[in-house]
Protein backbone atom coordinates (compact mmCIF):
# COMPACT_ATOMS: atom_id res chain seq x y z
CA UNK A 1 0.00 0.00 0.00
CA UNK A 2 1.38 3.41 -1.02
CA UNK A 3 0.23 5.10 2.18
CA UNK A 4 1.86 2.50 4.48
CA UNK A 5 4.01 4.07 7.17
CA UNK A 6 7.43 2.90 8.35
CA UNK A 7 9.67 3.83 11.25
CA UNK A 8 12.05 5.44 8.72
CA UNK A 9 9.20 7.54 7.34
CA UNK A 10 8.44 8.66 10.88
CA UNK A 11 12.01 9.91 11.18
CA UNK A 12 13.93 7.06 12.81
CA UNK A 13 16.56 5.27 10.75
CA UNK A 14 17.40 1.92 12.36
CA UNK A 15 20.00 1.19 9.69
CA UNK A 16 21.88 4.39 10.56
CA UNK A 17 21.91 3.32 14.21
CA UNK A 18 23.32 -0.06 13.28
CA UNK A 19 25.96 1.61 11.09
CA UNK A 20 27.00 3.77 14.04
CA UNK A 21 27.43 0.73 16.28
CA UNK A 22 29.69 -0.90 13.71
CA UNK A 23 31.68 2.33 13.31
CA UNK A 24 32.36 2.73 17.02
CA UNK A 25 33.14 -0.90 17.89
CA UNK A 26 36.91 -0.52 17.34
CA UNK A 27 36.91 2.71 19.37
CA UNK A 28 35.15 0.99 22.25
CA UNK A 29 37.50 -2.00 22.06
CA UNK A 30 40.49 0.26 22.81
CA UNK A 31 38.97 1.15 26.18
CA UNK A 32 38.48 -2.44 27.33
CA UNK A 33 39.78 -3.76 30.64
CA UNK A 34 40.26 -7.41 31.70
CA UNK A 35 37.19 -7.16 33.94
CA UNK A 36 34.83 -6.40 31.05
CA UNK A 37 32.58 -9.31 30.12
CA UNK A 38 30.82 -9.55 26.77
CA UNK A 39 30.83 -7.00 23.99
CA UNK A 40 28.91 -4.02 22.72
CA UNK A 41 25.27 -4.56 21.84
CA UNK A 42 23.87 -6.41 24.84
CA UNK A 43 21.02 -5.19 27.00
CA UNK A 44 23.45 -4.39 29.79
CA UNK A 45 27.17 -3.88 30.22
CA UNK A 46 28.93 -6.54 32.28
CA UNK A 47 31.90 -5.89 34.57
CA UNK A 48 33.42 -8.46 36.90
CA UNK A 49 34.87 -7.04 40.13
CA UNK A 50 36.29 -10.48 40.90
CA UNK A 51 38.94 -10.50 43.62
CA UNK A 52 40.23 -7.01 42.87
CA UNK A 53 38.84 -5.55 46.11
CA UNK A 54 38.42 -6.91 49.63
CA UNK A 55 35.73 -4.46 50.75
CA UNK A 56 34.74 -2.52 47.62
CA UNK A 57 32.73 0.66 47.87
CA UNK A 58 31.14 1.64 44.56
CA UNK A 59 31.12 5.35 43.74
CA UNK A 60 28.88 6.54 40.91
CA UNK A 61 28.64 9.80 39.03
CA UNK A 62 26.66 11.35 36.19
CA UNK A 63 26.98 14.64 34.35
CA UNK A 64 26.77 16.44 31.04
CA UNK A 65 28.83 19.21 29.48
CA UNK A 66 26.43 22.11 29.89
CA UNK A 67 26.08 24.67 27.13
CA UNK A 68 29.64 24.06 25.95
CA UNK A 69 27.74 21.55 23.84
CA UNK A 70 25.93 24.43 22.13
CA UNK A 71 29.25 26.04 21.25
CA UNK A 72 30.64 22.73 19.94
CA UNK A 73 27.66 22.36 17.63
CA UNK A 74 27.87 25.95 16.39
CA UNK A 75 31.57 25.48 15.60
CA UNK A 76 31.07 21.98 14.15
CA UNK A 77 33.68 20.66 16.60
CA UNK A 78 32.48 17.26 17.74
CA UNK A 79 35.68 15.29 18.32
CA UNK A 80 36.65 16.48 21.82
CA UNK A 81 33.32 17.19 23.52
CA UNK A 82 33.22 13.50 24.51
CA UNK A 83 36.47 13.97 26.46
CA UNK A 84 34.69 16.72 28.38
CA UNK A 85 31.81 14.36 29.10
CA UNK A 86 34.07 11.68 30.53
CA UNK A 87 36.15 14.18 32.47
CA UNK A 88 33.18 15.75 34.23
CA UNK A 89 32.11 12.32 35.50
CA UNK A 90 35.36 10.54 36.32
CA UNK A 91 36.95 13.54 38.04
CA UNK A 92 33.97 13.62 40.40
CA UNK A 93 34.22 10.01 41.57
CA UNK A 94 37.99 10.43 41.84
CA UNK A 95 37.44 12.95 44.65
CA UNK A 96 36.47 10.10 46.98
CA UNK A 97 39.52 8.07 46.04
CA UNK A 98 37.67 5.85 43.57
CA UNK A 99 39.18 4.40 40.42
CA UNK A 100 36.68 4.81 37.55
CA UNK A 101 35.91 1.31 36.27
CA UNK A 102 33.45 1.81 33.46
CA UNK A 103 31.49 4.45 31.61
CA UNK A 104 28.22 4.66 29.69
CA UNK A 105 26.96 7.47 27.48
CA UNK A 106 23.60 8.77 26.28
CA UNK A 107 23.44 10.51 22.89
CA UNK A 108 20.10 11.94 21.77
CA UNK A 109 19.31 13.74 18.53
CA UNK A 110 16.44 14.53 16.21
CA UNK A 111 18.00 12.91 13.16
CA UNK A 112 21.07 10.71 13.48
CA UNK A 113 24.14 11.83 11.55
CA UNK A 114 26.50 8.87 11.71
CA UNK A 115 29.67 10.93 11.12
CA UNK A 116 28.83 13.41 13.88
CA UNK A 117 27.82 10.70 16.34
CA UNK A 118 30.96 8.70 15.58
CA UNK A 119 33.12 11.79 16.21
CA UNK A 120 31.41 12.37 19.55
CA UNK A 121 31.76 8.74 20.64
CA UNK A 122 35.36 8.81 19.47
CA UNK A 123 35.97 11.60 21.97
CA UNK A 124 34.20 9.62 24.67
CA UNK A 125 36.40 6.61 23.93
CA UNK A 126 39.52 8.79 24.07
CA UNK A 127 38.38 10.19 27.42
CA UNK A 128 37.89 6.67 28.74
CA UNK A 129 41.41 5.75 27.62
CA UNK A 130 42.80 8.77 29.47
CA UNK A 131 40.86 7.77 32.58
CA UNK A 132 41.67 4.07 32.32
CA UNK A 133 37.99 3.09 32.42
CA UNK A 134 36.06 0.90 30.00
CA UNK A 135 33.31 2.19 27.73
CA UNK A 136 30.93 -0.73 28.17
CA UNK A 137 27.69 0.60 26.76
CA UNK A 138 25.44 3.51 25.98
CA UNK A 139 22.31 4.63 24.23
CA UNK A 140 21.81 6.42 20.93
CA UNK A 141 18.32 7.87 20.75
CA UNK A 142 16.91 9.26 17.50
CA UNK A 143 13.86 11.35 18.41
CA UNK A 144 12.30 13.30 15.54
CA UNK A 145 10.90 16.74 16.42
CA UNK A 146 12.62 16.76 19.84
CA UNK A 147 15.78 18.57 18.67
CA UNK A 148 16.40 21.14 15.91
CA UNK A 149 18.41 19.90 12.89
CA UNK A 150 22.08 19.42 13.68
CA UNK A 151 21.62 19.47 17.45
CA UNK A 152 22.16 16.66 19.94
CA UNK A 153 22.36 16.19 23.69
CA UNK A 154 24.84 14.23 25.78
CA UNK A 155 24.95 12.67 29.23
CA UNK A 156 27.48 10.37 30.84
CA UNK A 157 27.51 7.89 33.68
CA UNK A 158 30.45 6.28 35.47
CA UNK A 159 30.98 3.79 38.27
CA UNK A 160 34.20 3.61 40.24
CA UNK A 161 35.40 1.57 43.19
CA UNK A 162 37.61 2.09 46.20
CA UNK A 163 38.57 -0.05 49.18
CA UNK A 164 36.40 0.92 52.14
CA UNK A 165 39.51 1.52 54.24
CA UNK A 166 40.86 3.95 51.61
CA UNK A 167 37.68 5.93 50.99
CA UNK A 168 38.54 9.63 50.92
CA UNK A 169 35.80 11.35 52.89
CA UNK A 170 37.57 14.52 54.00
CA UNK A 171 37.35 13.51 57.67
CA UNK A 172 41.13 13.66 57.91
CA UNK A 173 41.28 17.34 57.00
CA UNK A 174 42.57 19.53 59.83
CA UNK A 175 43.29 23.22 60.34
CA UNK A 176 46.71 24.04 58.93
CA UNK A 177 46.38 21.72 55.92
CA UNK A 178 47.33 23.29 52.62
CA UNK A 179 45.16 23.58 49.50
CA UNK A 180 47.25 22.65 46.46
CA UNK A 181 45.69 23.86 43.23
CA UNK A 182 46.19 21.78 40.09
CA UNK A 183 46.03 23.54 36.73
CA UNK A 184 43.04 23.27 34.42
CA UNK A 185 43.16 23.29 30.63
CA UNK A 186 40.68 26.19 30.52
CA UNK A 187 37.04 26.64 31.58
CA UNK A 188 36.59 22.84 31.23
CA UNK A 189 32.79 22.44 30.96
CA UNK A 190 31.47 25.11 33.31
CA UNK A 191 30.20 28.65 32.95
CA UNK A 192 29.51 28.42 29.23
CA UNK A 193 26.16 30.18 29.40
CA UNK A 194 28.13 33.21 30.60
CA UNK A 195 30.95 32.50 28.12
CA UNK A 196 28.52 32.55 25.20
CA UNK A 197 26.99 35.84 26.40
CA UNK A 198 30.46 37.39 26.58
CA UNK A 199 31.31 36.07 23.12
CA UNK A 200 28.10 37.56 21.73
CA UNK A 201 28.84 40.93 23.32
CA UNK A 202 32.41 40.92 21.99
CA UNK A 203 31.35 40.04 18.45
CA UNK A 204 32.66 36.45 18.63
CA UNK A 205 36.35 37.18 17.88
CA UNK A 206 37.15 33.45 17.83
CA UNK A 207 40.45 33.88 15.99
CA UNK A 208 41.76 36.36 18.57
CA UNK A 209 45.30 35.46 19.64
CA UNK A 210 45.72 34.81 23.36
CA UNK A 211 49.46 34.44 23.75
CA UNK A 212 49.85 31.93 20.93
CA UNK A 213 46.48 30.21 21.30
CA UNK A 214 43.33 31.21 19.45
CA UNK A 215 40.39 32.12 21.63
CA UNK A 216 38.28 29.39 20.04
CA UNK A 217 40.88 26.75 20.89
CA UNK A 218 41.21 28.01 24.46
CA UNK A 219 37.45 27.84 24.95
CA UNK A 220 37.11 24.39 23.37
CA UNK A 221 40.13 22.80 25.10
CA UNK A 222 38.82 19.53 26.57
CA UNK A 223 38.50 19.04 30.30
CA UNK A 224 41.65 17.75 31.95
CA UNK A 225 41.22 14.18 33.18
CA UNK A 226 43.11 13.91 36.47
CA UNK A 227 42.48 10.24 37.19
CA UNK A 228 45.82 8.52 36.57
CA UNK A 229 48.05 11.15 38.25
CA UNK A 230 45.74 11.41 41.27
CA UNK A 231 45.47 7.64 41.72
CA UNK A 232 49.26 7.52 41.72
CA UNK A 233 49.32 10.31 44.30
CA UNK A 234 46.83 8.43 46.49
CA UNK A 235 48.93 5.26 46.18
CA UNK A 236 51.92 7.27 47.42
CA UNK A 237 50.05 7.80 50.68
CA UNK A 238 49.25 4.13 51.22
CA UNK A 239 50.20 2.58 54.59
CA UNK A 240 51.68 -0.29 52.57
CA UNK A 241 54.62 1.90 51.53
CA UNK A 242 57.56 0.56 53.58
CA UNK A 243 59.16 3.91 54.40
CA UNK A 244 56.69 6.19 56.24
CA UNK A 245 58.86 9.23 55.50
CA UNK A 246 58.26 8.81 51.77
CA UNK A 247 54.48 8.74 52.05
CA UNK A 248 52.37 11.60 50.74
CA UNK A 249 49.25 11.75 52.91
CA UNK A 250 46.23 13.14 51.06
CA UNK A 251 43.45 14.36 53.35
CA UNK A 252 40.97 15.53 50.72
CA UNK A 253 40.39 16.33 47.05
CA UNK A 254 37.94 18.53 45.17
CA UNK A 255 36.97 18.81 41.52
CA UNK A 256 36.37 22.48 40.66
CA UNK A 257 33.22 22.59 38.53
CA UNK A 258 30.00 24.64 38.61
CA UNK A 259 30.25 26.99 41.58
CA UNK A 260 33.91 27.63 40.92
CA UNK A 261 36.59 28.02 43.55
CA UNK A 262 34.17 29.57 46.01
CA UNK A 263 31.74 26.67 46.30
CA UNK A 264 33.52 23.42 45.37
CA UNK A 265 36.54 22.98 47.64
CA UNK A 266 34.51 23.62 50.79
CA UNK A 267 32.23 20.66 49.93
CA UNK A 268 34.89 18.23 51.19
CA UNK A 269 35.89 20.23 54.29
CA UNK A 270 34.32 19.09 57.60
CA UNK A 271 31.99 21.36 59.58
CA UNK A 272 33.82 23.69 61.92
CA UNK A 273 36.58 24.30 59.41
CA UNK A 274 36.87 26.82 56.61
CA UNK A 275 39.17 27.89 53.81
CA UNK A 276 41.42 30.91 53.53
CA UNK A 277 42.31 31.19 49.85
CA UNK A 278 44.99 33.61 48.67
CA UNK A 279 43.65 35.81 45.87
CA UNK A 280 47.17 36.69 44.74
CA UNK A 281 47.87 33.01 44.04
CA UNK A 282 44.90 32.75 41.67
CA UNK A 283 46.54 34.06 38.52
CA UNK A 284 44.01 34.07 35.70
CA UNK A 285 45.23 32.32 32.53
CA UNK A 286 44.70 34.40 29.34
CA UNK A 287 41.30 32.94 28.45
CA UNK A 288 39.87 33.79 31.89
CA UNK A 289 41.49 37.23 31.82
CA UNK A 290 39.81 37.88 28.48
CA UNK A 291 36.43 36.68 29.75
CA UNK A 292 36.67 38.91 32.81
CA UNK A 293 37.67 42.00 30.82
CA UNK A 294 35.23 41.59 27.93
CA UNK A 295 32.33 40.64 30.16
CA UNK A 296 33.22 43.17 32.87
CA UNK A 297 32.75 40.26 35.25
CA UNK A 298 33.38 41.06 38.90
CA UNK A 299 36.25 39.20 40.55
CA UNK A 300 33.91 37.50 43.02
CA UNK A 301 31.64 36.37 40.17
CA UNK A 302 34.65 34.83 38.41
CA UNK A 303 35.52 32.87 41.55
CA UNK A 304 32.02 31.40 41.91
CA UNK A 305 31.48 30.67 38.20
CA UNK A 306 34.79 29.44 36.76
CA UNK A 307 37.72 27.32 37.90
CA UNK A 308 39.97 30.32 37.10
CA UNK A 309 42.82 28.03 36.06
CA UNK A 310 42.49 25.59 38.98
CA UNK A 311 40.60 22.50 37.86
CA UNK A 312 41.31 20.23 40.81
CA UNK A 313 42.61 20.64 44.35
CA UNK A 314 44.41 18.42 46.82
CA UNK A 315 44.29 19.08 50.56
CA UNK A 316 47.28 17.75 52.47
CA UNK A 317 49.81 18.62 55.21
CA UNK A 318 52.19 21.45 54.39
CA UNK A 319 55.26 19.22 54.64
CA UNK A 320 53.85 16.95 51.90
CA UNK A 321 53.28 19.70 49.33
CA UNK A 322 56.71 19.56 47.66
CA UNK A 323 56.57 15.79 47.13
CA UNK A 324 53.00 15.96 45.81
CA UNK A 325 53.84 18.79 43.42
CA UNK A 326 56.87 16.88 42.13
CA UNK A 327 54.82 13.73 41.50
CA UNK A 328 52.12 15.65 39.62
CA UNK A 329 54.73 17.56 37.62
CA UNK A 330 55.94 14.23 36.21
CA UNK A 331 52.47 13.93 34.65
CA UNK A 332 52.68 17.44 33.20
CA UNK A 333 50.37 18.97 35.80
CA UNK A 334 51.34 22.41 37.10
CA UNK A 335 50.46 23.12 40.73
CA UNK A 336 50.56 25.98 43.20
CA UNK A 337 49.47 26.49 46.81
CA UNK A 338 46.29 28.59 46.78
CA UNK A 339 45.36 28.61 50.46
CA UNK A 340 44.95 26.68 53.67
CA UNK A 341 42.36 25.14 55.95
CA UNK A 342 41.44 27.27 58.97
CA UNK A 343 38.95 27.16 61.80
CA UNK A 344 35.62 28.47 60.61
CA UNK A 345 34.75 31.98 61.70
CA UNK A 346 31.03 32.75 61.58
CA UNK A 347 28.92 31.86 58.57
CA UNK A 348 31.54 32.62 55.93
CA UNK A 349 33.49 29.38 55.54
CA UNK A 350 35.38 30.46 52.42
CA UNK A 351 37.38 33.66 52.38
CA UNK A 352 39.34 34.71 49.31
CA UNK A 353 41.55 37.67 50.05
Amino acid sequence: MSDALTYRAAGVDIDAGNALVERIKPLVKRTSRPEVMGGLGGFGGLFNLGGKYKEPVLVSGTDGVGTKLKLAQQLNRHDTIGIDLVGMCVNDVLVQGAEPLFFLDYFATGKLDVDTAAAVVGGIARGCELAGCALIGGETAEMPDMYPPGEYDLAGFTVGAVEKSQLLSGDGIVAGDVVLGVASSGPHSNGYSLVRKILERAGSPLDLDLGGTKLVDALMAPTTIYVKPMLELLAAGSPRIPNPESRIPVHGMAHVTGGGLKENIIRVVPDGLGLALDASSIELPPVFDWLQREGKVAREEMWRTFNCGVGFTVILPRDAVAAAAALLAKHGLATRVIGEVVKAAGDERVHIG
